[in-house]
């Protein structure tokens, strides 16, 4: 069993999209090198993927959140444009952290919206979210004025740039980071296999997570600074992270997902953990919005236009089922890597914006496929 174990975490269905990053990073690195292009492992390039992808990632973890409760939100790129034009246009008047609570207020009361037509009126969280999607773009033309908002005063920018700007060496504290991750999770899988249990489906992927994050800070070297929103995001997928591996609260929202009758019998408040992962969801598109609006000091109103689709194909990427109950955080996290990987690497390579759409679209059919088949075999393998 414990071999069966080991076996079924480290392959492809559930460890899939770290070897697929690995692979896909060397693969460019060797092309990058052999066509003279720049270094593709500079620690420059490195960070400017993980600040690229940083704001994706976010809103991916939250969306990976409130897809394993078996719901789905669609308006995280139109909520997101509306806490960055909520800031950029009250930073003037209002100071810039008043105008960063009023943005983060006003996007989770539009997760409560969604949340209680869903779960009060039984509407269907796509149709539901659809909805708000194009409502709440109109409403960002409305506040716009169809125009781009700048920050009206010197002293509300400066407070923005502070909060976004700035780069911050790490490569000491993601390789400590790495190594305990690492050591926590072998650990782990050593009491399990002298016990004689099941290895948890998270070890494997904390393993794989620790020494990859200790290989990129050493590629990358003494010269390791990222950008403030990748500290944030770093900080937030750890957090949600750890609530939903540690804590009652995340066995239940798995549980909701998974098999809310079975949940709602043992006790569990379905409807109010569903409308948690509404609010989560929209709240953390509100921050992420805000980061945007602050890294330029002006919004325009087209802003995030299509983001939710990449925010939605970085969960599918990390596996996260469609059909809710299942998930990891830690796994979109790669899977928002993995997408700006590719894009950067295109960049790199100076290919047409024509063929990234094409392989990108391919990738997350192929990703899918992987793990729908892997799941379907999983199911029919005799007990």
């Amino acid at each position: 069993m414990l071999k069966s174990d080991w076996k079924r975490h480290f392959g492809l269905r559930d460890a899939g999209v770290y070897y697929a990053l690995i692979l896909l990073m060397v693969s460019l690195g060797v092309i990058t090198f052999m066509a003279d292009r720049p270094p593709y492992f500079s620690p420059l390039n490195i960070t400017n993927i993980l600040y690229q992808s940083s704001m994706i990632a976010m809103m991916g973890v939250a969306m990976t959140v409130i897809l394993i409760t078996g719901n789905f939100d669609l308006s995280v790129g139109s909520v997101a444009a509306l806490g960055a034009a909520v800031c950029v246009g009250l930073a003037g008047p209002l100071g810039f952290w008043v105008a960063a609570l009023v943005a983060l207020l006003a996007c989770a009361m539009v997760g409560v919206l969604n949340g209680m037509i869903v779960q009060l009126l039984g509407i269907n969280a796509f149709i539901v979210t659809l909805g708000t999607l194009t409502a709440i773009r109109g409403l960002v033309l409305i506040l716009t004025d169809g125009r781009s908002l700048i920050v009206s005063t010197s002293e509300a920018r400066a407070q923005m740039v502070a909060f976004e700007g700035g780069r911050v060496p790490v490569q000491t504290a993601v390789i400590v980071i790495g190594a305990l991750l690492a050591a926590f999770f072998l650990i782990r899988l050593i009491r399990a296999r002298s016990a004689g249990q099941r290895v948890g489906p998270g070890i494997p992927g904390g393993i794989i997570g620790g020494v990859a994050l200790i290989g990129v800070a050493l590629l990358a070297g003494p010269e390791l600074r990222v950008a403030k929103p990748v500290i944030y995001t770093g900080i937030y997928t750890l957090l949600v992270w750890a609530v939903l591996s540690f804590t009652t609260t995340g066995r239940r929202v798995y549980a909701t997902g998974g098999n809310p009758v079975a949940a709602r019998l043992s006790g569990v408040n379905v409807n109010a953990y569903k409308m948690a992962g509404f609010v989560l969801s929209s709240a953390t598109a509100g921050f992420a919005g805000i980061l945007f609006g602050s890294r330029l000091g002006a919004v325009n109103p087209t802003a995030l236009q299509g983001a939710e689709l990449t925010v939605i194909a970085a969960a599918i990427l990390g596996g996260t089922s469609l059909f809710g109950g299942a998930g990891s955080v830690i796994k979109t996290l790669v899977g928002a890597l993995l997408l700006f990987t590719l894009t950067n690497g295109f960049n790199i390579l100076n290919l047409g914006a024509n063929y990234q759409g094409v392989i990108e679209g391919t990738v997350v059919v192929a990703a899918a496929a992987i793990y729908t088949v892997g799941g379907n075999r999983k199911k029919k393998a005799p007990a």
